[in-house]
């Protein structure tokens, strides 16, 4: 039976990848810069040459491909320890990880850039912009916390001795 993960790492890369060819090819939101959607929402184009939240900028071709590289490693870890997880949270919380791995890695590999457009607000509090896979990511890697902090030392593979 193929591993669970991987399937929704498949999913959340494809969802990924269609939302953003939709703000690029669609609505061409670069083209417009942004689209009200709710009084705490907007489509907000941002081509981020960072990591997450921006941090770590790559402002050269050679950054830019070592921060892709690094990036790789780091999925291609994931999917080692993917196959070997057993835990279905474990399962899709490493999922989530690295289908939204491999949707930024695509983006910065194609464009120099990762492609993002979620941006909410609040009154004068402006959240950081993001994407599908940043989403994804992010909700994996607070299931594997969660799962860390507060699993029983049974449940985390470890002998009651």
């Amino acid at each position: 039976m193929p591993n669970r993960g991987f399937m929704l790492a498949a999913i959340v890369l494809i969802l990924d990848q269609i939302s953003k060819y939709w703000v690029l090819e669609v609505i061409h939101l670069p083209d417009i810069g942004g689209i009200e959607v709710w009084p705490f929402f907007r489509l907000t184009f941002v081509g981020n040459v960072g990591v997450s939240m921006g941090m770590l900028q790559a402002g050269s071709d050679l950054a830019r491909w070592l921060l892709t590289f690094a990036t790789a490693a780091i999925a291609l870890a994931v999917g080692w320890w993917l196959a070997r997880e057993k835990h279905p949270v474990d399962v899709a919380a490493l999922g989530l990880v690295l289908g939204g791995a491999l949707g930024n890695i695509i983006d910065r590999a194609r464009f120099g850039y990762v492609v993002d457009f979620l941006h909410f607000f609040w009154g004068e509090y402006s959240f950081w912009v993001f994407n599908l896979a940043d989403a994804a990511i992010t909700l994996g890697v607070v299931l594997l916390l969660a799962r860390a902090l507060f699993a029983r030392p049974t449940e985390m593979g470890k002998s009651d001795a």
